[in-house]
């Protein structure tokens, strides 16, 4: 079995991680297991050797998101082989990848390759479309390589980073900004069904600014568009970050 296993609050990390996933299994099914949702809480679930696993996941601050990594500590490995994938929005993934890499080992899996993927940046307007179809045939190239080196036998060592690992925001914070809601709420309850912390309360206005990750979630699939952040504080920051990130980044790939 190939499994893609992914948190992907605004579907970057998926992709990625299908795309090399369905690389990988020749046309072969690959089962897609999204732990996104708060009520996605996955059973224990066990791989054997003769399986293969894709990770996925969005970096936080230069570290891996608390919830993602709690979720992912529902899969276990027996000695299973895994390709592991971090998902950023032009910045850098700092320790991300070693933190996952780690966390891959503690679960028992055998490293074969790593990725540290571009994915659209939550905030502002940075590299907007990516993963794009250029990432994604990239993506499969990687996982062409990857089944070489599985046939060969040849594992993973190391990735980049540092221990102990940079004291970014692993708590999934998110910084100081949390969507509002405009009058055009339906209250379809959409945004509260999906949101990955359970941060917004049936009513679809009421925010928890304890639980939300500030992931914008709910700003991408409300159907009215009601959820924003159209307020002046974030405007100017998201206009700042987006002109220091407008020079892009590219894939990086370790076999």
């Amino acid at each position: 079995m190939t499994a893609a296993i992914y948190f992907s609050p605004t579907w970057t990390s998926k992709k990625g991680a299908e795309a090399i996933a369905a690389e990988l299994a020749g046309g072969g099914e690959v089962v897609s297991l999204d732990v996104t949702r708060f009520d996605a809480r996955p059973e224990v679930t066990e791989f054997s050797p003769e399986d293969l696993v894709v990770f996925g996941a969005p970096v936080y601050g230069g570290r891996l998101y608390r919830g993602s990594k709690e979720r992912f500590r529902a899969f276990h490995g027996n000695k299973t082989p895994c390709v592991i994938t971090v998902t950023y929005g032009n910045r850098h993934y700092d320790d991300a990848l070693l933190e996952l890499f780690d966390l891959a080992k503690e679960l028992g899996f055998r490293l074969v390759a790593a990725a540290a993927l571009i994915g659209q940046h939550t905030y502002g307007q940075i590299q907007v479309g990516r993963p794009d179809e250029a990432d994604l045939a990239e993506d499969r190239s990687f996982a062409a390589q990857v089944k070489e080196n599985l046939a060969a036998g040849r594992f993973l060592d190391t990735v980049p980073g540092n221990r102990p690992y940079v004291k970014g925001d692993e708590g999934g914070g998110g910084g100081h900004f949390h969507p509002l809601t405009a009058g055009e709420c339906s209250r379809c309850g959409l945004c509260a069904a999906e949101c990955p912390e359970g941060a917004i309360a049936p009513d679809c206005v009421t925010i928890d600014p304890a639980k939300c990750i500030a992931c914008f979630r709910c700003i991408r699939i409300c159907p009215e568009q009601a959820k924003n952040m159209n307020v002046p504080a974030y405007l100017e920051f998201a206009e700042g970050f987006t002109q220091k990130l407008a020079q892009p980044r590219k894939n990086e790939y370790f076999l």
